[in-house]
């Protein structure tokens, strides 16, 4: 880990790489076995995946939600990742002041106002109006 207290780019990989094919050493089951567990990025896309349209959440409320709450960064990365899944509402996620801080990933500079102007959502200068009205906290909202 870096001196600054954050995980590198590189962690992101460590989340998504499957298990080592070896078996244990300790019993006769191979990892491929064991039923498929969902990597932090995929838990993110599932949290996202549940956010209602007209309604925005943060990358740190999802981090928190998921049990890590010091790691929004690793939601922004997971939210990075997911431009490339349909299924995925990635424009539903803002920053902690309700500000398109991500909107640089969306192909085009307007691409994630308009999608969240599609769902409902006004943005003004880049931030989210009504911002805390439009919260959606996964903590209170979903049941773990």
């Amino acid at each position: 880990m870096p001196t600054n207290g954050y995980p590198s780019p590189n962690a992101a990989n460590y989340y998504l790489r499957p298990m080592a094919a070896k078996k244990s050493s300790k019993t006769n089951i191979t990892p491929q076995a064991l039923p498929r567990q969902h990597s932090f990025f995929e838990n993110v896309w599932d949290v996202v995946r549940q956010i209602p349209k007209g309604r925005v959440t943060t990358y740190g409320a999802i981090a928190k939600y998921l049990g890590s709450g010091m790691s929004a960064r690793m939601v922004g990365w997971a939210m990075n990742a997911a431009h490339v899944l349909p299924d995925v509402p990635a424009q539903r996620v803002v920053n902690r002041m309700g500000m398109l801080s991500g909107k640089m990933h969306f192909g085009t500079p307007t691409r994630m106002e308009e999608l969240l102007q599609k769902d409902g959502v006004a943005v003004q200068e880049d931030v989210v109006v009504d911002f805390a009205q439009r919260f959606w906290d996964p903590t209170i909202e979903l049941v773990l």
